[in-house]
């Protein structure tokens, strides 16, 4: 259909241009007026080459128009050609996980899984120039799991390159007791990462800064103050997402401020990673 609606076309400007001649070479040869004969000459072929435009603009209007109709209607004219009521429900219940994906990219959000975050995270901690603020829920994963151990990597590369990485572990005091917990912190704190400790308890409510209360499980990076990482704080496809909207960056250094401000320094006694204040408060 294009092909012929194309020869069509191609025909009606060799027509128009046939008739301009045929009415030139007319008053030229028949009527012996050379100056109308070339005026309509002229004319003829000023037609024919507006015309001929004027196709050309419809015809990529009406190919743009279409494109657009059927982008628009792709998706609800595939539901309507299901017929199972079962797999219509399915199908529904995937377009609106797709809309909410597409919102969040809309809000300048890339969503990620588990492995794409922390391989970012990664590049992140690789491209890094001046400071890494981090806050992590304190737990053993950093020694063992593969995609956060090599993360982890990532940022002692960055402290290579004289990165400075401050990481803020939101926990319990409770937990300070489990010997992989030690593990985790001893390890960072000897690898020169500013570690700093926030207790779930202490935590104000006004912390709310992101639509998370006390009790919810702080994980984001913020990268040299323009590149942010965060994890979700329910589960679902999604593991985290990433931003560089200056807008959404500024909430999480805002939120990073209030953590730090209600976090205490440490420091190593027995070979275990202790609030810094406390110990100061006990010899005291």
């Amino acid at each position: 259909m294009i092909k012929l609606n194309k020869k069509i076309h191609e025909l009606a400007v060799f027509i128009e241009f046939l008739v301009g001649s045929g009415l030139a070479i007319f008053f030229h040869m028949v009527l012996h007026h050379e100056q109308a004969a070339y005026m309509i000459f002229g004319v003829g072929i000023l037609l024919s080459l507006v015309t001929y435009l004027v196709r050309e603009d419809v015809g990529k209007t009406r190919e743009s128009l279409a494109a657009l109709y059927l982008q628009a209607h792709e998706i609800p004219a595939a539901l309507a050609r299901i017929d199972d009521p079962e797999c219509r429900a399915k199908a529904q219940e995937m377009v609106a996980g797709t809309m909410k994906t597409i919102a969040m990219l809309q809000q300048g959000y890339i969503p990620l899984d588990e492995i794409e975050f922390y391989h970012e995270g990664a590049l992140l901690s690789n491209q890094a120039t001046g400071r890494i603020k981090a806050v992590d829920p304190l737990t053993s994963g950093w020694l063992s799991r593969g995609a956060l151990l090599n993360f982890y990597q990532a940022n002692l590369r960055a402290l290579d390159r004289g990165v400075r990485i401050t990481r803020i572990f939101v926990t319990s005091r409770e937990s300070l007791a489990d010997p992989e917990v030690q593990k985790v912190l001893l390890a960072q704190y000897q690898d020169d990462i500013d570690v700093r400790l926030a207790f779930r308890e202490e935590l104000p409510s006004t912390v709310d800064i992101s639509g998370r209360d006390t009790n919810s499980a702080f994980d984001f990076a913020i990268y040299d103050d323009r590149t942010v990482t965060d994890v979700f704080a329910q589960s679902g496809k999604y593991y985290g997402r990433k931003c560089s909207q200056p807008g959404e960056v500024a909430k999480h250094l805002h939120l990073f401020e209030l953590l730090e401000h209600s976090a205490h320094p440490v420091t190593v006694e027995d070979d275990r990673v202790v609030p810094a204040r406390e110990v100061l408060a006990l010899a005291s």
